[in-house]
C-alpha cells in the first residue's frame, strides 16, 4: 500500500481541474453547468419558459431537441443566455473521480456501490433519451436534464420539469446585458404591440394562453404524475 499522495501533484492536477472548470461564454463552455436560452414565439409571450440543457465537465452542452435526438455542442435555438452552475458537492456522483482523470468511470463509494463521474452519468441519461420521442407537452428538453439531475442525485433529486424551470429563472446568471436584452426585448416589443392594437382583448388573450401552457405542466407534474416523462 503506498503512502501520502505526492501534495505537488495532487496541487498540479487542482489547479488543472480549476481551470478546466472556468466558464468560457464565447466558446460556449459552461462546465457542469445547466444552460437556457428563449424560445421563438413562446418566450415572447411567457418570458420564463424557453429551451434548456446539461453541460459535461468539459462544457460542451447537451440538450435533447427532437425525436431521438440529443444535440451535443450545438444548442439548439442559439447561444445560451442564462446558466446556473452545479456544486457537484451537492450531487451523489463520486468526487474522486473526473473526466479529466485518466482513471476508470466507476469505483466504488465508501458504502462499496458503484459510483459514476459526472460525465458518465450525462452519457446514460443521452442514451436513455436518444429512444425517446420528443413532444413539447409530456417529453422535451426540460425532462432530458430533469433526468440528468435526478441521476446525479443533485439535492437529493426530485427534479421535475416545473421546479427546474423555476429554479432555472430563480436562481440562473444571465451571461451578459446582451442576452438579458435578447431574452426580454422580443417579450416587452410583442407585448407592447400587442396592447397597443388589441387592448384588453390581447390581454385576456395573454392571460389565457399563461394559464393554459403553465396549468398543464403543474396538473401534469403534480396531479398526473406519469402524463409527463422524466
Amino acid at each position: 500500500m503506498e503512502g501520502n499522495a505526492d501534495p505537488e501533484h495532487g496541487l498540479m492536477t487542482g489547479e488543472s481541474y480549476q481551470q478546466n472548470m472556468q466558464i468560457d461564454p464565447s466558446r460556449a463552455r459552461f462546465p457542469c453547468c445547466i444552460v437556457w436560452s428563449p424560445l421563438p414565439v413562446i418566450s415572447w409571450l411567457v418570458p420564463f419558459i424557453g429551451h434548456i440543457g446539461i453541460c459535461r465537465e468539459d462544457g460542451v452542452i447537451l440538450d435533447f431537441a427532437g425525436p431521438n435526438f440529443v444535440c451535443v455542442d450545438s444548442f439548439a435555438f442559439g447561444s445560451a443566455t442564462c446558466y446556473i452552475q452545479v456544486n457537484k458537492e451537492q450531487c451523489c456522483t463520486s468526487p474522486y473521480l473526473s473526466a479529466f482523470d485518466g482513471e476508470d468511470e466507476y469505483q466504488p463509494n465508501e458504502q462499496g456501490r458503484e459510483s459514476l463521474t459526472w460525465d458518465d452519468a450525462l452519457r446514460k441519461s443521452t442514451q436513455e433519451f436518444q429512444h425517446r420521442s420528443y413532444n413539447l407537452f409530456t417529453c422535451n428538453c426540460h425532462s432530458f436534464v430533469a433526468n440528468n439531475l435526478n441521476r446525479l442525485g443533485f439535492n437529493s433529486g426530485g427534479w421535475n420539469v416545473v421546479n427546474l424551470a423555476a429554479f432555472v429563472f430563480l436562481k440562473g446568471h444571465w451571461v451578459s446585458k446582451a442576452s438579458m436584452l435578447r431574452t426580454f426585448l422580443p417579450f416587452v416589443i410583442v407585448n407592447f404591440l400587442g396592447f397597443a392594437f388589441g387592448g384588453l382583448t390581447y390581454l385576456t388573450f395573454l392571460a389565457f394562453f399563461t394559464f393554459l401552457l403553465v396549468g398543464w405542466f403543474l396538473l401534469g407534474t403534480y396531479c398526473f404524475q406519469n402524463l409527463i416523462q422524466l
